[in-house]
């Protein structure tokens, strides 16, 4: 019987050095059909020349070129539009699919009826592909939660966002990425989360690689757009919100939120939190 298809989006931008070893890791998955597009997104180094290097022998992916930076969430949805897959795998240009991921991925989502999105364990690496610690070293399996997951995506990050994967069913319910803000990890988390089943894979089916002053690395500095987009999520939590624990994890997650930007000197931001923090209270059911 055929197998559905997997579309892996993989998004570059700089990573020339980097963006083969991703691409090559797509290619060597276990698993078949899988579809692979790539889309640099206006970068400054040399990955688009490394991408058509690379895609002259592999013509069947297909290829997308920015011309200028769009930023990643109009960038994937770009890709998307073109995707045929039932699963899809954002693979962001300088991370590694191990071998079995795909197959992992499809096997979790297909044995679980209600799941739309997986994810799993994961290994981080530094830019010479050297191993710096397990995801699972500081979320132990388990303590990882499967099911229904809102509120504790609410309350604080354990997955590793590199090793997602999710069905076509999902991501044209959430209407793709949104392209207002920065980054789209903690705001796909929270939106699939309040209609989706989540199934975590306790086995290391990524690397993760951790390079400085990446996205994730600029999320707590002064003036950061990554940070200004997790305040708009957070106010996306507090209208999605249906009950007392929901809410409270909310309260959870402003106090962390706005004390990590008041020690950044984000001012107007760490009171923004708490002017949000106060409405948060007021919207609590009695």
């Amino acid at each position: 019987m055929q197998q559905p298809l997997v579309s892996v989006i993989c998004v570059c931008y700089n990573h020339a050095q980097y963006v083969v070893q991703a691409l090559d890791s797509v290619i060597a998955q276990t698993y078949k059909p899988v579809e692979l597009i790539v889309i640099d997104d206006g970068s400054s180094d040399n990955s688009q020349g490394v991408i058509r290097q690379w895609a002259m022998t592999h013509p069947e992916v297909q290829v997308l070129l920015n011309e200028g930076n769009l930023g990643y969430c109009k960038t994937f949805n770009k890709a998307l539009a073109l995707t045929h897959g039932k699963y899809i795998i954002d693979l962001a240009a300088d991370d590694v699919l191990l071998p079995e991921r795909v197959q992992e991925g499809v096997t979790a989502l297909q044995t679980n009826a209600n799941a739309g999105v997986t994810f799993s364990d994961a290994e981080h690496i530094d830019r010479n592909g050297q191993r710096l610690s397990l995801h699972s070293a500081r979320f132990p399996h388990h303590l990882v939660p499967s099911g229904n997951v809102y509120k504790e995506v609410v309350s604080w990050y354990f997955i590793c966002s590199a090793t997602l994967m999710f069905t076509r069913e999902v991501i044209e319910y959430l209407e793709g990425y949104d392209e207002s803000l920065a980054y789209e990890d903690f705001d796909f988390w929270i939106r699939s989360a309040r209609k989706f089943s989540y199934v975590y894979v306790p086995r290391v089916l990524v690397k993760k690689r951790r390079l400085p002053g990446s996205m994730s690395h600029r999320q707590y500095t002064f003036g950061s757009e990554q940070s200004r987009s997790t305040f708009m999520v957070c106010k996306k939590i507090m209208a999605l919100n249906q009950t007392r624990e929901e809410q409270k994890a909310l309260d959870k997650r402003i106090v962390y939120e706005a004390w990590a930007n008041f020690r950044v000197l984000n001012v107007r931001l760490g009171i923004s939190y708490l002017i949000l923090w106060i409405r948060n209270q007021r919207s609590l059911p009695i």
